[in-house]
């Protein structure tokens, strides 16, 4: 069997009904918050394992046999916690990560999350889609992905832009609704003139190409405080709050802006 071949046979087999994998799944939820409404603009979907163990232990068990499965169960499982949590009494998004080489056929392989999203109530127009890779992307395979999903209603978001080969190249070749820079640009950006000219520089061009910026990993009063002053509006990380396994944490956002004013 050539390796198209067995890629379509996993493929189908992880989507084609959801099936179970050697391990269970939970899902931990942490907020997008918004600058300009000082409500939560999305949740990210973070993947645990039963017990609460990190993303690092989830990925230790996924096989090449079970990747498919998993970004299936990934989806899925997001979906239905967040509804449980309550996402639905909310305005907020939910933004899930999900792997280009694990999507063979953007169409053939949305069927289980639509499916999903329509038994618990959640509207297709508040999914954010994000994406990264530590491998180069074959970008006409993700542009496909991208049009594919944006012909659905969902959103999409370039994930750690600044890092491995997340860059301006892949910004030139792909146009996503969303950019969540990289916690490295952000992380001491308050002293450091380099990151701050670096990510002012991101956020215009961002503005100029109509993609919405999210900062990743802020963790300090000082740190959201440059961040407000160079415009970025959707901020993210511990400083905000962090991620609660099986529930939408709500941060006490006025005690967080009165310690960066």
């Amino acid at each position: 069997m050539n390796a198209s071949h067995q890629q379509l046979r996993l493929g189908c087999s992880g989507c084609r009904d959801g099936q179970d994998l050697p391990f269970a799944l939970r899902v931990a939820f942490q907020p997008i918050h918004d600058l300009q409404t000082g409500r939560p603009y999305a949740y990210e979907a973070l993947v645990r394992g039963p017990n609460g163990e990190g993303a690092g232990w989830v990925l230790a068990q996924v096989t090449e046999e079970y990747l498919y499965r998993f970004d299936q169960a990934c989806r899925v499982a997001a979906i239905r916690e967040a509804v449980e949590a309550g996402l639905l009494k909310t305005d907020a998004r939910l933004s899930i990560n999900f792997m280009p080489s694990a999507v063979y056929s953007p169409q053939a392989c949305i069927r289980l999350t639509l499916a999903t999203a329509a038994e618990t109530g959640l509207p297709t127009d508040r999914l954010i889609f994000e994406f990264t890779e530590n491998e180069r992307l074959d970008t006409e395979h993700v542009r496909g992905i991208i049009e594919a999903y944006r012909s659905l209603g969902f959103s999409t978001a370039i994930d750690d832009f600044g890092a491995g080969y997340a860059g301006l190249n892949l910004l030139a070749d792909i146009q996503t609704d969303l950019l969540k820079l990289d916690m490295d640009l952000i992380r001491g950006i308050d002293a450091s003139v380099p990151r701050r000219l670096i990510v002012e520089a991101t956020v215009r061009l961002c503005r100029d190409m109509g993609i919405d910026v999210i900062a990743e990993g802020v963790e300090s009063a000082a740190e959201l405080r440059v961040l407000r002053e160079i415009g970025v509006r959707y901020v993210q990380g511990y400083f905000i709050a962090r991620p609660e396994l099986g529930a939408l944490p709500v941060p006490d956002f006025e005690s967080r802006l009165q310690q960066a004013a």
